[in-house]
């Protein structure tokens, strides 16, 4: 089955009562943004959003993953950045000395992490809000209702969804669907040859094979041969991309095709190149990953191919992407590999059917 999701209109969040802003915004606003670049990118609609209810003098500041920072720096909505060397961890002295320096009046957790949100309380920052997961009831200021995801079910509502519910009741407009525009800071601009290359090609298709979840997300390396061999058939290239661990992957895709049309670039590109690929790209053809994210964010089309994961609550916030699913009763599972080691939700989509999904897009 081969669908378009628009998030805003398709699986919205249920509203949240209006909260009450009275606070003193000090310097400005913190957000806790997610660790996972899936899952950042989806919360970037709620990010823009908030940055139009602060008052202009305001200062809205990110806490991300040391990594993440370029992407954060080609934002122009974002004023600053906290970087984490250890985002999974309790912060340092030295970062929360940072934050606690920096006099936020409100800090917004996108994230569901407890300890995140009482190092916030620990830095000083006096109005917390964010998800009433994990028990930060205790440390937030206001807690939004999180309902728990159904089991084997589509939960029907978009995470994106419930991050601009959440801001909404605090004041932020209504969003209309506008996407982040990334402007090219100096640095992004200087790629390596093999990205310039790949870039001035006017069919350059962007392949990402991987997907840091687990092995059961992954569609066949094989079927994404067959979808790239086909495009370069008809005139195009393409280039695989992905992090270091997922090499193997890519190379079974790059194997046995025309190595003058087809460049294997994972583990090659820091997120500064990933992204101009991604902008210079005719479309991305991914799994449900960080990548399917981050070119659905920069406005990009693309072809996701979903299996165990539900694409009610995680599909691309751009309805320029096409999504290729089954419906199967065992899911959506959720699992990392497959229990019964027959993964047919990946397995039942086939080649053709993402060829088609491309074509619908590319005409």
């Amino acid at each position: 089955m081969i669908k378009t999701l628009d998030i805003t209109k398709d699986y919205p969040a249920p509203g949240y009562a209006p909260v009450d802003m009275d606070i003193d915004w000090r310097n400005g606003a913190v957000v806790r943004m997610p660790n996972h670049l899936g899952d950042a990118m989806m919360a970037l609609p709620a990010l823009m959003q908030l940055r139009k209810m602060l008052p202009e003098e305001m200062a809205l500041y990110v806490i991300c993953p040391a990594p993440q920072t370029k992407i954060y720096l080609a934002l122009d909505f974002v004023d600053g950045i906290i970087k984490l060397s250890k985002p999974h961890s309790v912060w340092s002295l030295s970062e929360l000395k940072e934050i606690k320096k920096m006099r936020f009046g409100a800090g917004i957790l996108f994230n569901n992490s407890f300890r995140d949100a009482l190092m916030l309380k620990i830095a000083g920052v006096p109005h917390l809000y964010g998800s009433d997961r994990r028990m930060r009831k205790l440390v937030l200021t206001h807690a939004f209702e999180y309902p728990p995801r159904p089991k084997n079910k589509a939960a029907e509502v978009h995470q994106g969804n419930r991050l601009l519910q959440m801001v909404r009741a605090m004041g932020a407009p209504e969003w209309t669907g506008e996407l982040p525009e990334f402007r090219c800071i100096s640095a992004q601009c200087e790629s390596s040859p093999a990205v310039k290359a790949a870039c001035q090609h006017p069919r350059l298709m962007t392949v990402a094979p991987g997907a840091a979840y687990g092995a059961a997300k992954r569609w066949p390396a094989h079927y994404f041969k067959e979808v790239c061999l086909d495009w370069i058939k008809k005139g195009g290239i393409v280039a695989i991309v992905g992090t270091p661990s997922e090499k193997e992957i890519a190379k079974e895709v790059a194997d046995g095709l025309d190595a003058s049309k087809c460049f294997d670039l994972c583990g090659a590109t820091p997120i500064d190149e990933l992204i101009r690929l991604l902008q210079a790209s005719v479309l991305t053809v991914a799994n449900d990953s960080g990548i399917m994210h981050l070119g659905a964010a920069l406005g990009r089309p693309g072809v996701a191919v979903f299996g165990p994961t539900d694409h009610t609550a995680t599909g691309p916030i751009s309805p320029l992407w096409k999504l290729v699913i089954t419906e199967e009763k065992c899911g959506p599972c959720f699992k990392r590999v497959c229990p019964k080691n027959n993964p047919v939700c990946m397995l039942n989509i086939k080649p053709e059917e993402v060829i088609k999904a491309i074509s619908e897009i590319t005409g």
